[in-house]
């Protein structure tokens, strides 16, 4: 996977420094939904088992550089 440097920097919040890179794999791959912004960056969702939540990942208009990802609380699938 390509990483963007803000994503290299935030990864290391504590709120995200346990999100496994095996995850974002999932939601990059195998989204449950996908959005495309108006920027042209995509936002996908997935849901994390271990977790017991959606991961969201942003990825640039190239569609496989990860900008961010977050865990979303606000997101209860199909309402993006």
């Amino acid at each position: 996977m390509k990483y963007t440097n803000y994503f290299l920097h935030m990864k290391n919040r504590p709120d995200r420094i346990g999100i496994q890179d095996e995850w974002i794999e999932k939601v990059v791959q195998y989204p449950v939904e996908e959005v495309v912004q108006l920027d042209g960056r995509i936002r996908r969702w997935a849901w994390i088992p271990e977790a017991q939540k959606y991961l969201r990942v942003i990825l640039l208009e190239d569609g496989e550089t990860v900008h961010n990802v977050f865990f979303d609380r606000r997101y209860r699938g199909g309402e993006a």
